[in-house]
C-alpha cells in the first residue's frame, strides 16, 4: 500500500494544488447575448432577432451613418496624432455634447456652471456618476430606478456603492405609464434620495411621460428635495428631433434642479463600438464647477486614466461642423422615422389584417428603439421554438429588427401565438 507521501508524488503535479479559482461560481448568462447565441445557432431562413439593441436598416443590416463616414474622411485627411487625451476627454467634443443636451440658450451653459467629462459611452457615464454621487453627494446613498429599467442600471449603481431601490413606472394592464404609481412612490421616497430618470425612449418599455407629466414629476422631485439623475441614451433617435427629446432635461434645469446627466452617442450616431459618451453635472457657480471638475478627475483617474480619442473626434467633428450637423440631424430623423413607420405598420397588421385579439395601440404610442409588446413568457418561448423569432422572455422587442421583409411574418406569428394557434 502506498504511503500518503507516495500517493501525492504519484499524482500529476497540477492535481497536488487547489486552484485559486476553484470556488468561483458559474455566472448566469447575459439574457440578451443568450438570445443572440440562440438566433445564430438557428438555421431557419425565416429567423428574426429582436433582442439586440442596435439599429438595423430596412435590409436588416448594420448602418453606418453617411455623416460619420464624412467625419472619418476629414479626420483621415487631418492625420492627427494618437497622444493621450486629458482625463476629462476631448474639449471640442464635451463642449458640443453639453450644448446638444442642454441647448445653446441654456443659462447654466452660458454662465459656465456645467462640469462635463467624456466617458466610455453611456455605461461609463453612469458609472462615473454613480461613483461621484457615492463619494460626494452628502444626503443619500440610495438611488431609485423605474421598474422596469435597463438591466445594467442595477449592477452599475450597486458596484458604484449605491443602494438600489425602485419606483413604479410600467403598468402591465394598460401596457403604458403608471403615472399615479410613479408620483405616489416619489412622494413616499425619503427626502433627498437620488432618482434615475430616462430622458426619452425609456428602455425597455418605450413608454415616456408627456411634457405635462414631466412638469408634474419635476414639481414632486422639487417638493421632496429629490436629486434627479438623467440617462439620455437616445437623444434624436426617439422622436427624430434632438430638442424635443431633450425636453425633460432642459425643463428640469430651467426649474432650478441641479441635475446630473449621462449621454451616449452609440445609438444616435451609430458609434456603438467607439464608446462615445459624456457625463455632466449642473453646479451653482463657475467656482463650484471648478471644484467638481477636480473631483471628477480623481474619480476617473483610477478607473481608466483617460478616454479613447477616435470616436470623440468623430462625434466632435459632426457636432461642430454646421453642414455635417444638419446632415446628421436628417439621418437621425430618418432612423427614427423608419422605426415609427414600423410601429404603424405592425399595429395595422395585428389589428386590421390578422384581427389579433387584444388592444395593440401601445405599439404606436410607445417610442424609441424598444417596445413592450405585452406578450407573456410562454408566448415568447413558443415564438422562438416554433416560429424562430427571438426576443426577451418579457416580450420586449427591438423595433429596429423589423423591416419590410420580415414584418408580415412577425405579425402573422404574433397573431397566431395570441390566438393559441402556434
Amino acid at each position: 500500500m502506498l504511503t500518503v507521501v507516495a500517493r501525492r508524488q504519484a499524482l500529476p503535479k497540477a492535481a497536488r494544488f487547489i486552484s485559486a479559482w476553484a470556488a468561483v461560481p458559474q455566472g448566469p448568462p447575459d439574457p440578451i447575448l443568450g438570445i443572440t447565441e440562440a438566433f445564430k445557432a438557428d438555421k431557419d431562413p425565416k429567423k428574426i432577432n429582436l433582442g439586440v439593441g442596435a439599429y438595423r436598416d430596412d435590409n436588416g443590416k448594420p448602418y453606418v451613418l453617411p455623416s460619420v463616414q464624412k467625419a472619418e474622411d476629414i479626420l483621415a485627411a487631418a492625420k492627427g496624432d494618437k497622444e493621450y487625451l486629458p482625463i476629462t476627454g476631448l474639449a471640442d467634443f464635451t463642449g458640443a455634447a453639453a450644448k446638444l443636451a442642454y441647448g445653446a440658450d441654456s443659462a447654466a451653459l452660458k454662465e459656465g456652471r456645467i462640469a462635463v467629462t467624456q466617458s466610455i459611452s453611456g455605461t461609463g457615464a453612469l458609472r462615473i456618476g454613480g461613483a461621484f454621487l457615492a463619494k460626494h453627494y452628502p444626503h443619500s446613498k440610495t438611488i431609485y430606478l423605474p421598474v422596469p429599467s435597463w438591466g445594467n442600471h442595477t449592477p452599475i449603481f450597486r458596484d458604484s456603492g449605491l443602494e438600489v431601490k425602485g419606483y413604479r413606472y410600467f403598468d402591465k394592464k394598460t401596457v403604458g405609464l403608471d403615472f399615479e404609481g410613479l408620483v405616489e412612490d416619489l412622494k413616499n421616497a425619503p427626502e433627498k434620495s437620488i432618482v434615475l430618470l430616462h430622458a426619452c425612449a425609456h428602455n425597455p418599455t418605450g413608454v415616456d411621460p408627456t411634457p405635462e407629466q414631466w412638469k408634474k414629476i419635476s414639481d414632486v422631485i422639487q417638493e421632496k428635495g429629490l436629486f434627479p439623475f438623467f440617462d439620455m441614451a437616445y437623444q434624436g433617435f426617439a422622436s427624430g428631433n434632438t430638442s424635443r427629446d431633450a425636453f425633460a432635461v432642459r425643463y428640469f434645469v430651467e426649474q432650478g434642479h441641479q441635475v446630473v446627466l449621462a449621454q451616449s452617442f452609440a445609438k444616435n450616431m451609430g458609434l456603438y463600438a467607439e464608446r462615445v459618451g459624456a457625463f455632466s453635472i449642473v453646479t451653482s457657480s463657475p467656482e463650484e464647477k471648478a471644484r467638481v471638475d477636480s473631483q471628477l478627475k480623481i474619480v476617473i483617474r483610477p478607473m481608466y486614466s483617460n478616454p479613447p480619442i477616435h470616436g470623440a473626434r468623430v462625434a466632435g467633428t459632426i457636432l461642430n461642423d454646421a453642414q455635417l450637423y444638419t446632415q446628421w440631424e436628417g439621418e437621425v430623423k430618418g432612423m427614427a422615422d423608419r422605426i415609427i413607420g414600423m410601429r404603424d405598420t405592425l399595429y395595422n397588421k395585428l389589428t386590421n389584417d390578422y384581427k389579433t385579439p387584444g388592444e395593440w395601440g401601445h405599439i404606436k404610442s410607445q417610442i424609441g428603439m424598444f417596445s413592450f409588446t405585452g406578450l407573456r413568457p410562454e408566448q415568447t418561448k413558443a415564438l422562438a421554438e416554433k416560429a424562430h423569432i427571438y426576443m426577451t422572455h418579457d416580450g420586449r422587442i427591438s423595433m429596429a429588427g423589423l423591416n419590410a421583409h420580415n414584418l408580415d411574418y412577425f405579425a402573422e406569428s404574433v397573431s397566431a401565438v395570441v390566438k393559441g394557434n402556434l
